[in-house]
Parts: C-alpha cells; structure tokens; sequence
C-alpha cells in the first residue's frame, strides 16, 4: 500500500468520523442543480510524504497526474492566469470572456519586487536562493495578496511554499485553506511534490519531505457515497518516479520530462460531481 493511500484513508475516515457538518451555515458553493453544497470537515490535518521514499499518488483511482503537472507548470512556469495557455479544461467555470481567471494563481507569481540583488517575482527569488543562499530561512511564496483578492475569480486555495534545505535536502511546506478530499487532495499533492522534485534538481538539491497543511479538510455531501466505497478498496504499492535528469533549468520542464513507473491505479468508473 502507498503512503498517500494510507493517508488519505485516514483522513476520510477521521473526517467522517469525527467531523463537523456546516448544513446550519449558509454556504458559498453550489451543485450545478443549484442545490447548497455542504460538507463535513476536519481542521487542521498535516500530512508528511516523505518524496525519496516513494512518489505520493492514489491507486485507489486514477489520478490524471499529467495534468496536474500541466496545471502546475501553468501556474508556476508559465505564470499564467489565462486557461488559453492550459490543456485541460478544470477553470473554464471560473474564467472571464478572455479566459482570464483574474489576478489569481500564475498572475502573482509573474508580479516582479524590488530586492537588493534587483527585481525579481516569486518563482525566481526562490530559485535564486536556493542556488546563491540556501540556508535562508525566508524561501518562500504566497499567492494570497490581500491587495488583489478582489480581482481573482477564486481565492487561492493552495496559497503558500516554504522551502527549506537541511543540507542537501529541500524540504518544503505547502499551506492550503481549503482542500476537497475527494477531487483534489491528491492532485495538489501531486502537483507540489513535483514541484519539490523540480526545484531540487535545479539546484542541486535531493527532494526530502513535503509537509501538507490543511486548514480546512471536507467532504462534500454528495460525495460520501464514493468516499465510502473507496474505502473498502484495496490499496496498490506506490509507483517510481523518473524525471529527466538532464533538464537543469527550471524553465525547461514539460509534461514530458516526468515518468510514472508501475502506476495501476484500480478502475474507477463513477462520474464525480463538481461544487462551484
């Protein structure tokens, strides 16, 4: 069994055993029937992946981890906020008629700041410490600028990295508000674990642990069913990750440079309804 599948089964069950249901609140997200969207949560759940152990993605389904990647590069690459620079489709209820999703994501991290060693944004201030000061304990992003929360379409819910190195080991911490156990937790684990592994082998670095601090960790109500069922499943052992090592700059990744040996997910045929 994977350690991702061990801990989301862990997760779900402690969350449907001892969470908190917000049906007396008024809730923002809706089904597409128009029906309220509520959920039962825990909050405050940290889970460790330890990235030179094992690759952190689910077999008890199918996680489409080559557009998660796409995703991330997306937003942390390409620093885009526009989906016409995105292969698949998971922001088009969130877009304007220009296909902007607003100041949010890709956007912040694309924004240049003044420092002493001159003007950089996010992604490249933390490839410049990595290489030239790495053992700062100030390496980190945030995508939640205050400033801006007005003009982004959706809050970020994965707002903030911080990397630390130990060594020669990039450790990191991913900060998440809000975190929807069954369509996305392991699509955001898998994005920023290939991000550690990204960074790392830019800089020289070994990819350590990847800490995932959720604030917020919910059910939603009509996913239950599925939930329930995945966890009578059986859990396969955990593929191999291979990147091509001769990609040094950061820039250069693609979809393409990362390989998934020994994935086999179970079969997984329920269509999974989205809250927006």
């Amino acid at each position: 069994m994977s350690h991702a599948d061990q801990l989301f089964l862990q997760n779900c069950r402690e969350i449907l055993s001892h969470g908190v249901w917000d049906t007396d609140l008024p809730v923002r997200p809706r089904w597409e029937d128009g029906t309220p969207a509520h959920t039962i949560k825990k909050f405050g759940i940290i889970n460790r992946y330890q990235l030179q152990e094992e690759f952190p993605i689910l077999t008890l389904r199918r996680t489409y981890w080559k557009s998660a990647v796409d995703e991330l590069l997306w937003i942390w690459q390409k620093k885009s906020n526009n989906i016409h620079d995105l292969s698949s489709h998971i922001w088009d209820q969130w877009v304007d008629e220009s296909g902007s999703i607003g100041k949010a994501y890709g956007y912040q991290l694309s924004v240049k700041h003044h420092y002493p060693e001159g003007d950089m944004d996010q992604v490249d201030r933390v490839l410049y410490d990595l290489k030239h000061n790495p053992a700062s304990r100030r390496i980190l992003t945030s995508l939640y600028n205050f400033e801006d929360l007005h003009d982004m379409h959706l809050y970020p819910c994965a707002y903030s990295m911080t990397f630390n190195v130990s060594g020669k080991v990039l450790n990191a911490i991913l900060n998440q508000r809000s975190q929807d156990m069954l369509t996305a937790n392991n699509w955001n684990v898998v994005q920023y674990a290939i991000l550690v592994h990204m960074f790392a082998q830019v800089s020289g670095l070994v990819p350590g642990e990847l800490v995932h601090v959720i604030a917020d960790a919910h059910i939603y109500d009509r996913h239950i069913p599925i939930v329930e069922r995945m966890l009578e499943r059986a859990p396969a052992p955990a593929p191999r990750l291979i990147i091509d090592s001769s990609v040094t700059d950061f820039y250069a990744f693609t979809p393409d440079s990362f390989r998934l040996d020994g994935y086999t997910p179970a079969a997984f045929e329920e269509k999974i309804p989205i809250a927006i």
